[in-house]
């Protein structure tokens, strides 16, 4: 039966609070039907709200008596119901028990840090972004410093190792410093492997750099987000105070913005849990911060990869370049966040500009020109061997060619395309024309063929038909009278 006091409840609620029936059914932890029943009543009587009987009843001592006792589930509950007589369904009892049974809240200790003692590193994720081309997830690390509070966020495309290392160091020189110990969460890049009662197993990779810069690792329980909760509010206040309603239309932009709302809003805020700003705390935590080591650490993450016939090493969706006489060749690749450095054993190939769009070719000009260069050279021998096999004298005009013509191959292959044209006996000729003449020219060469075909060929030897009608001729004896005559004539003159 409702009770006077939740009768109140209702009414407020409803009337008061603005709320609808199913928010204050949710609130007060009651059906709908019930609130939507007792809200057209205007004054409370208790015989509206009279339950009917149910056979449940007579049974809800000893089910409260049970739940005192063990932490029964409704279920096992409803088995010993069963035993003890009752009739009913199991729904009354999942309801009732549920509705009686008290609720457990966890309780966790504060935790209290000492300046520089320790930082909160976490990766947040928020849709995607554009990149170039195509869309990547957009992420972002956050490193939270425990006494202060002060922030530094980075935003990337990648959780990968060679990124969350270096935004590691980028946190690290924003401080200025390196707090004793991180606290982060179960993820690879950190801890491969943790078991109830044995010691967690470090990533070697983070375990190496955590050496280096001199701080303890310091991984939560399994299933312990609370231990870091700084950065946990944090991840979830900068989704709500900087991500949520941001448009930005490619990734570039996004680092600049951030920076910015970490200086003016984030570090510089009233804090729920210290009063004071983090930027101003920072000033006294600054001091127990560890020196930054000024040695470097290599952040690369290695792989190994084969050249194409194109001499392209594939990486991320990417193809980038390297010279063409590693065509086909294992390389070892070293991927940082900012660039990719190929190499061959321990030679340092070429270094590229890492690009974090997808399907793109990244190549460095020079290494297609060196087999431009070993294709022309190739094509050069080759037209040197065809030229000089078109006279034993070829070599002596081609060695004048070189002394007298800036351009020299570019009259071999004229040379070689009068050859085609005119054959090579006709251009051999031609060729000892021009070195008796010292005559060293395409255009030479070319005159001394037309000259030759002007004067045309020489006659041939009389071939006489062998028909017998023309073979045997009969011809009349000359008449030498005539010259008798003409003797005669000329002397009467001369007397």
């Amino acid at each position: 039966m409702l009770d006077y006091e939740t009768f109140c409840q209702i009414r407020d609620h409803l009337g008061r609070q603005r709320l609808t029936v199913a928010q204050t059914a949710r609130a007060l932890a009651l059906d709908a039907r019930t609130v939507a029943k007792w809200a057209s009543v205007e004054q409370f009587h208790p015989r509206a709200g009279v339950p009917r009987v149910s056979k449940l009843d007579a049974y809800k001592g000893q089910i409260v008596r049970w739940l005192d006792a063990h932490p029964y589930s409704a279920q096992q509950i409803f088995q010993r119901l069963r035993e003890a007589g009752y009739g009913g369904g199991v729904t009354i009892v999942n309801d009732y028990v549920h509705r009686i049974r008290p609720r457990h809240q966890e309780a966790f200790l504060k935790l209290d840090f000492a300046a520089g003692e320790c930082a909160q590193v976490d990766w947040g994720e928020f849709g995607s972004i554009a990149v170039g081309s195509t869309r990547r997830r957009l992420s972002f690390f956050l490193m939270v410093l425990c006494y202060s509070r002060r922030m530094y966020l980075e935003f990337t495309v990648s959780q990968k190792m060679e990124f969350f290392l270096a935004c590691h160091e980028n946190a690290f020189a924003a401080f200025g410093g390196v707090p004793s110990r991180i606290m982060v969460d179960n993820l690879k890049s950190a801890v491969l492997q943790r078991l109830v009662g044995a010691a967690p197993v470090f990533n070697p990779k983070y375990h190496d750099f955590s050496r280096h810069w001199g701080f303890e690792i310091a991984p939560c329980n399994v299933r312990s987000g609370n231990e870091k909760g700084r950065v946990e509010n944090g991840v979830g206040y900068v989704k709500k105070n900087f991500l949520a309603g941001l448009e930005l239309a490619d990734f570039a932009a996004m680092q600049p913005a951030a920076t910015l709302w970490v200086d003016t809003v984030a570090n510089v805020r009233l804090h729920g849990a210290t009063h004071q700003r983090p930027i101003d705390c920072f000033e006294d935590e600054r001091a127990h911060l560890k020196r930054l080591n000024p040695a470097g650490f290599d952040l690369a993450r290695v792989c190994t990869g084969r050249a194409t016939k194109q001499f392209r090493v594939p990486l991320d969706a990417n193809r980038y370049s390297v010279p063409a006489r590693y065509a086909g060749q294992r390389l070892t690749l070293k991927a940082y966040a900012d660039r990719v450095c190929i190499y061959d054993g321990d030679q340092l190939i070429v270094r590229h500009p890492r690009s974090m769009d997808r399907h793109q070719d990244i190549e460095d000009p020079d290494h297609a020109q060196q087999l431009l260069v070993q294709r022309k050279s190739a094509r050069e021998q080759r037209l040197l061997v065809h030229f000089l096999a078109l006279s034993p004298r070829a070599q002596a005009y081609r060695e004048g060619l070189e002394a007298k013509r800036v351009n020299a191959r570019v009259h071999l292959r004229k040379i070689l395309a009068l050859a085609e044209l005119h054959g090579k006996e006709a251009v051999a000729r031609a060729l000892d024309d021009g070195l008796e003449l010292q005559a060293f020219s395409a255009e030479y060469i070319a005159n001394i063929l037309a000259a030759r075909r002007r004067i045309g060929p020489e006659p041939a030897a009389l071939q006489l038909t062998r028909r017998a009608d023309l073979l045997d001729l009969e011809l009349p004896e000359p008449d030498l009278s005539i010259y008798d005559r003409d003797q005669g004539a000329d002397d009467a003159k001369t007397s």
